[in-house]
């Protein structure tokens, strides 16, 4: 099982805006930090702002700012808002035409494995990934 890069990004959006504290980030730097598409990076901060996990400042100093307190954000929220589907195998998915599914005892398997796995990013909130701005290569401003 892999996470998309989307989800990727948009943990990594979090962690950045937590460690930043009252400073406004940007798409820009937050790219650029990461060394990944800006195009990309601004679909997942879009979403990140509609599901109220981000602030968006606007204006000539605008930019980003977390939504919510890093203790109220679950990384198993983020992981099922930003993953299209938890479709591990073709029994998942509607139209499933697997000849042994009626009697197939993987289906139940791998749900509980899934669900043991969004149980446990449950268990953590963006509040236990913080770190420090210097850990992103940042010096603080003299």
């Amino acid at each position: 099982m892999q996470l998309t890069n989307f989800s990727d990004y948009a943990l990594r959006v979090l962690m950045y805006a937590a460690a930043q504290k009252d400073r406004l980030i940007t798409i820009e730097e937050t790219a650029a930090l990461y060394g990944i598409s800006r195009a990309h990076l601004k679909k997942v901060v879009n979403l990140l702002t509609r599901t109220g996990y981000l602030e968006a400042v606007r204006g000539r100093s605008g930019g980003l700012t977390l939504a919510k307190r890093p203790n109220k954000i679950r990384l198993g929220d983020v992981i099922r808002m930003t993953e299209p589907d938890f479709a591990m195998v073709e029994c998942f998915l509607p139209g499933n035409r697997c000849l042994i599914t009626p009697r197939c005892r993987l289906r139940h398997a791998l749900k509980e494995a899934l669900g043991a796995f969004t149980a446990t990013l449950d268990r953590y909130t963006l509040a236990d990934l913080i770190l420090h701005p210097r850990d992103f290569g940042i010096r603080p401003a003299a």
